[in-house]
């Protein structure tokens, strides 16, 4: 089995707390994380949106684009909106031939709002789910149609934070809307990642390598602390930095068949956590235990 290692360029600048983010260029960044061994990088505010001007910096750097954030609003948005919105990024990710646009759900989200606890966060009731993963469903058909697949990241603070909302969700979605699973913010919202992975693995064609620092959150008032709090506390962190069990969880992927993309998306002050060091402890920990669960990791980073 052949697995790719990714990261995530929130670890060097935030996108949401601004104040978590170090005076690196977009070039010092890959170059950064390259040299822990990574070969792939997520999409970040620095990154330019013009293709003919990214690959050259991802040839520079020997690394590949491996996906990127969309804040989508199906939520409470209609699907022609968001297809306006999305088509300038479908463009550039195929001419960068990125996997996949990661799905994120804004729409009455909390994620992005410090002054909202993690308590307020907003629910659906069952007919809502049913037709919202009806929608996003559709629009995750639309996208592939267009020569780019999704992978809808359920998250912290939004509609789809739990287990059982994410259960829901996959029920009432179809596989024209694949999953990213993010190991880091089931755990964060009380689910049990193997058996997510288990219960899901057919629909799952991303993985975020995320860990916590279950004692940040366990020591929460989610009546006063959002998100965004938990975050500047450090909740989240890189494998062999946190709580989680990586060795079980990428096993169990393994168990499952499941190739491609793993990536690290540990934001965290990078002051207080240089990003170049916790790449090199990411790195080394799933080199660990992607070899002890039977995968090959790919070296090459940008196409020869």
């Amino acid at each position: 089995m052949k697995a790719k290692l990714g990261m995530s360029p929130i670890a060097w600048w935030n996108d949401d707390l601004v104040e978590l983010s170090d005076d690196v260029s977009l070039e010092e960044c890959l170059a950064q994380s390259r040299s822990a061994g990574f070969t792939g990088m997520e999409m970040g505010r620095r990154f330019p949106n013009d293709p003919k001007v990214m690959l050259p910096i991802l040839k520079e750097a020997d690394v590949t684009l491996c996906g990127g954030w969309f804040s989508g609003t199906l939520v409470n948005e209609d699907l022609a909106r968001n297809k306006d919105r999305i088509q300038p990024m479908i463009d550039l990710f195929k001419a960068v031939d990125a996997p996949c646009i990661v799905y994120g759900e804004v729409g009455r989200s909390i994620q992005g709002d410090r002054s909202k606890p993690l308590a307020t966060k907003p629910k659906l009731t069952g007919d809502e789910m049913k037709a919202y993963g009806r929608r996003v469903t559709e629009f995750g058909e639309w996208c592939a149609e267009q020569g780019m697949p999704l992978s809808y990241h359920h998250h912290m603070a939004a509609v789809v934070e739990t287990e059982p909302e994410l259960d829901s969700f996959m029920r009432h979605s179809g596989e024209g809307i694949p999953l990213l699973l993010d190991a880091g913010h089931l755990a964060f919202a009380g689910g049990d990642v193997l058996r997510a992975i288990d219960n899901h693995h057919k629909r799952i064609n991303h993985v975020h390598v995320k860990d916590v620092r279950m004692g940040v959150i366990d020591g929460l008032d989610r009546s006063k602390q959002s998100f965004l709090d938990a975050v500047a506390l450090g909740a989240f962190t890189v494998p062999g930095d946190g709580s989680l069990d990586f060795g079980a969880i990428v096993q169990r992927f393994a168990d499952h068949g499941y190739e491609g993309w793993f990536v690290v998306e540990a934001e965290q002050d990078p002051k207080k956590n240089p990003p170049l060091k916790m790449a090199q402890v990411g790195h080394k920990e799933l080199m660990r235990v992607m070899t002890a669960a039977g995968y090959t990791v790919e070296t090459q980073g940008f196409p020869a």
